[in-house]
């Protein structure tokens, strides 16, 4: 272990594009995994930052915003022992027409606003909801005016030819599809126009959140009427939805797994080529009696630091990259410590492959090499 970590010392410069490839390797897998990870999170924004403990919608509903009209009257189905309040849910896209021309595509979600509501996001403090209760009255992401043409709270706009104004904001809830809008019930109504006496889910609390899952079970009897999940479920299965429907995440996955694929060439390549050019080196020690399988440990020894001197390089780079992303192009990267822990064990095992690689140089090592 020593003799491999002097001799990558005196000939960095010969594996520091090793390093480097596997550095790179490590900071894709990461970054594109937690960028898909945050990208996705956005879409279920809506029901994560919810009160309510089971969602009921239309049996065919792929997301939470792409949800189906449903009869108010469903609610009845929720008049359980677990059950201590539901309420209606409304929630579809609209188009706002802009102040400054054109139009954009918006996602309204109205709810009941009183203190015990389960809809409303936890973001929307008494105030707010208080300003919300007047007619026709939206709260935004702070981030979102220059898509919908505004400049400050107050301003107005139209939907469905009618004037919606603008009477404060919330922050980080970004919508991946179109700008999401908070509103009543009352005004959600008006702007999305649904048949009389439906609403798009029906939202219940339970008295204790582990009795969720057997409520559901219950429900599922209804399962040709209604989909019932809870909150978790209905997330995750939001999440899935925009994965492998929209192909946007395939297509980041492929971006990372071309990363490593780069970068494992480049590793192997490297390693492969130092090998080569000490088989001199090699044939010393095999005059000296040194057997084979020490010299493919050296190697292999030299495989794993070149691995954990790239990961070590590439998590500063990483956070650095997520802390940018943040602060200067609200890019929502999420690094879990399971994620972290996957880059490096497919960054190391990347790196402990491309050894066994150029193990292959290892085979024309002999002691008349030093004759030629």
């Amino acid at each position: 272990m020593s003799y491999a970590l002097s001799t990558l010392w005196y000939e960095r410069h010969r594996y520091l594009p090793a390093v480097l490839a596997v550095s790179f390797s490590c900071m894709l897998i990461a970054l594109q995994c937690g960028l898909l990870l945050g990208l996705f999170s956005i879409t279920s924004i809506p029901i994560d930052h919810s009160s309510a403990d089971i969602w009921v919608g239309h049996p065919d509903v792929p997301s939470v915003d792409l949800g189906i009209p449903i009869p108010e009257a469903w609610q009845s189905y929720l008049a359980v022992d677990e059950v201590v309040h539901y309420e209606p849910y409304m929630e579809g896209f609209a188009y706002w027409k802009k102040p400054t021309g054109g139009t954009e595509l918006v996602l309204v979600i109205g709810t009941r606003l009183g203190p015990d509501a389960i809809g409303a996001i936890k973001e929307l403090t008494p105030e707010l909801r208080t300003l919300l209760s007047e007619p026709n009255a939206v709260v935004i992401d702070e981030g979102e005016f220059g898509r919908l043409g505004i400049k400050k709270v107050g301003d107005t706009a139209e939907i469905l030819g009618k004037r919606v104004r603008v009477v404060g904001t919330v922050s980080g809830l970004r919508s991946l599809a179109g700008p999401y809008l908070f509103c009543s019930l009352d005004t959600s109504r008006k702007f999305l126009a649904p048949p009389p006496g439906q609403c798009t889910f029906i939202l219940a609390k339970c008295k204790y959140k582990e009795d969720a899952p057997q409520v559901v079970e219950k429900l599922k009897k209804f399962e040709r009427k209604l989909s019932p999940f809870t909150t978790e479920d209905f997330s995750s299965k939001s999440q899935r939805h925009w994965l492998f429907k929209t192909k946007a995440g395939i297509a980041l996955g492929l971006a990372a797994a071309l990363g490593l694929l780069v970068g494992a060439v480049v590793t192997s390549t490297t390693l492969h080529s130092a090998t080569v050019s000490s088989i001199k080196e090699y044939a010393v020690l095999r005059a000296l009696g040194i057997p084979r399988w020490r010299m493919a440990m050296m190697v292999l020894s030299q495989s794993f630091w070149v691995g954990i001197t790239g990961i070590a390089l590439a998590f500063p780079a990483i956070y650095g990259i997520k802390l940018g992303g943040d602060y200067f192009f609200a890019a929502k990267i999420l690094l879990p410590t399971w994620l972290n822990l996957g880059a490096i064990v497919i960054t190391l095992t990347m790196a402990m492959g491309s050894g066994l690689f150029a193990l292959r140089s290892l085979r024309h090592v002999e002691p008349v090499t030093l004759l030629r």
